[in-house]
């Protein structure tokens, strides 16, 4: 992946972040119409703010996400924009979701830099989880 710069009126700059997050007690909740459904509202909130996403994963119980938002973007913002915003629209549309969690979201997640030599290599993680996948009963 070239690196490519981005520039705001005070700053230059090419920042990635990997971002993993779990629906609480990781349950598997993501597919059909669900998972079509949050990479839709994650790509909303992506263009909402201006972030580009590189790439995106969504497994029956856990994102991945690599995404380039503004450096005033700390990771914790970018994280908990996707987790509030999905969150919210989700359990409003999909009331199964509601009844089988008492938040959709755990509270934690993971997130890494991404730097532009180690960008590929992220993305063709991200892009490969359904290869890696563990068999029925096993854990990521």
């Amino acid at each position: 992946m070239a690196r490519q710069v981005r520039t705001s009126p005070s700053a230059a700059y090419d920042l990635g972040y990997h971002v993993v997050w779990c629906p609480k007690y990781r349950r598997p909740v993501f597919g059909g119409r669900v998972k079509t459904r949050l990479e839709k509202l994650i790509q909303a909130k992506a263009d909402e703010r201006g972030w580009e996403i590189v790439a995106l994963e969504v497994m029956p119980d856990h994102v991945h996400l690599f995404v380039k938002p503004h450096p005033k973007n700390s990771p914790s913002y970018v994280a908990n924009q996707f987790k509030g915003f999905t969150s919210h629209h989700l359990r409003a549309e999909f009331p199964h979701l509601r009844s089988r969690l008492p938040t959709l979201w755990s509270r934690s997640y993971f997130v890494a830099t991404v730097g532009a030599v180690s960008a590929q290599t992220v993305r063709r993680y991200i892009e490969t989880q359904y290869e890696r996948a563990p068999k029925a009963g096993g854990h990521a």
